[in-house]
């Protein structure tokens, strides 16, 4: 039997650092293969192979990792008859609707045998939780309400104030789910494990009734306001305890939208190389709103002084480190109302 563990979370949530985390500490044992379903032009992490949608990648001895950029449902099919793994990582785009893909997923459960959905789960920031239901419900809000278990992340930096007001938060969307507040740093992945296998059944219940669009057969989040705000991704946790907010407001009359329709993706290859001083004043820079509304960024740089640099940006934060090379610099700005030229002049 092929298990089937769906982790969301928006943008920069840490979907990363708890996937690594399974690996590392509750799967070694198994074949494991990871599917990422990036939302982007460019894949930082790895190239993409156009013709099939598919790529494969060895990550160690028990993990094989596919993006997909094609047709997901054909994709996953592909992988389980191609690989037979014990279990399949499905890891969602940060600005991708969690209900989708579940039914998505659902719909091959039921017609392949040996398949089997084992967890549905959403990582959420809890030092954003706010901002982003406020300013992004359609798809955040929709990852929450789907979700059988929901991770909360950064709770170590929090007061109990604000971590109890995001807890409410959360519960008032979904009051069936597992929550887990604990710092990760204080549980095992197979402790996590655990937890995300319990919220399944709620995850079943919870898709079983969600709203079903008649026109296109999809989930939606029925709020009629949509605001626009920030957030994280990937594994280095640089945080601090705030939430800002740009009151860039949106009004739409049904909120039935793909991710393509909101938000945007800007990347590219550069040569020009920088310093870590260079690029965290001009990371510092997309905090202004100047640039559009840059939810996530990342990339990896050529060093003025030979070297290689990684970068991670979400509002109000950035992560800036040293790294392998690649055979270019690659950046990634993922965001809405974007100013392609501005921002192409930022790293080309």
């Amino acid at each position: 039997m092929t298990k089937i563990d769906i982790i969301s979370g928006f943008l920069g949530a840490g979907k990363t650092t708890l996937i690594k985390k399974l690996l590392e500490e509750a799967l070694g044992d198994e074949k494991v293969v990871l599917i990422e379903n990036e939302f982007g032009e460019i894949g930082i992490d790895g190239g993409f192979m156009k013709n099939t949608g598919v790529e494969i990648t060895q990550m160690n001895s028990g993990c094989i990792c596919c993006s997909l950029v094609g047709d997901f449902a054909a994709a996953l099919e592909e992988v389980i008859e191609k690989f037979s793994p014990d279990r399949i990582l499905i890891e969602p785009s940060g600005v991708g609707k969690l209900s989708d893909v579940a039914n998505a997923v659902r719909n091959i459960e039921k017609k392949t045998a040996g398949a089997k959905i084992n967890s549905v789960s959403t990582v959420a920031d809890a030092t954003k939780c706010r901002m982003y239901s406020k300013n992004f419900g359609e798809f955040y809000n929709n990852q929450i309400e789907s979700a059988g278990t929901i991770i909360l992340s950064r709770t170590q930096n929090m007061s109990d104030d604000k971590l109890d007001k995001c807890i409410e938060q959360l519960k008032s969307r979904n009051d069936k789910a597992a929550l887990v507040t604990t710092p990760w740093d204080s549980l095992s992945g197979k402790q996590l494990l655990a937890v995300m296998e319990k919220g399944a059944a709620a995850a079943a219940e919870l898709l079983g009734e969600a709203d079903v669009c008649p026109e296109c057969g999809h989930h939606h989040d029925h709020d009629h306001e949509h605001h626009h705000d920030h957030e994280h991704c990937h594994d280095h946790e640089h945080h601090h305890d705030h939430e800002h907010c740009h009151d860039h407001e949106h009004h739409h009359d049904h909120e039935h939208h793909h991710a393509d329709e909101v938000f945007s993706s800007i990347g590219g290859q550069t040569h020009r190389k920088f310093t870590k001083a260079e690029l965290e004043q001009i990371l510092s820079q997309l905090d202004g709103g100047g640039y559009g509304t840059v939810l996530r960024a990342k990339g990896i740089l050529p060093d003025k002084d030979g070297s290689w640099i990684h970068f991670d940006y979400v509002p109000g934060e950035s992560d800036i480190r040293s790294g392998s090379a690649e055979y270019t610099g690659l950046y990634c700005v993922i965001g809405s109302d974007l100013d392609e030229e501005k921002l192409s002049g930022l790293f080309g």
